[in-house]
């Protein structure tokens, strides 16, 4: 699935999506992983590599902005990377 402003790509085991926002190549983790909890997602791990979240679907969110949806369902990982690139990268 894609878009005008990202790609969403299934992972080799089927049980993970990721999404790549478009004209993305950096983000401040902090920021984007704070705007995650406050979508109701709780933090797992905290390092400069990657963050991990858990809720609907398990999330790990790296640098890049990449962000990685631990799921197998198609329609909610789709939910997950709009959240993704109109609220928690794009503000």
């Amino acid at each position: 699935m894609s878009d005008d402003s990202f790609v969403m790509e299934m992972c080799g085991n089927k049980a993970a999506w990721q999404i790549v926002v478009d004209k993305v190549e950096k983000i401040d983790l902090e920021q984007v992983g704070l705007r995650i909890e406050a979508d109701g997602y709780e933090i797992g791990i905290r390092t400069r590599l990657a963050w991990t979240f858990s809720g609907p679907a398990d999330l790990t969110l790296y640098p890049s902005g990449k962000l990685l949806v631990k799921t197998s369902d198609k329609d909610l990982a789709a939910v997950i990377a709009r959240s993704h690139v109109e609220r928690w990268v794009g503000e």
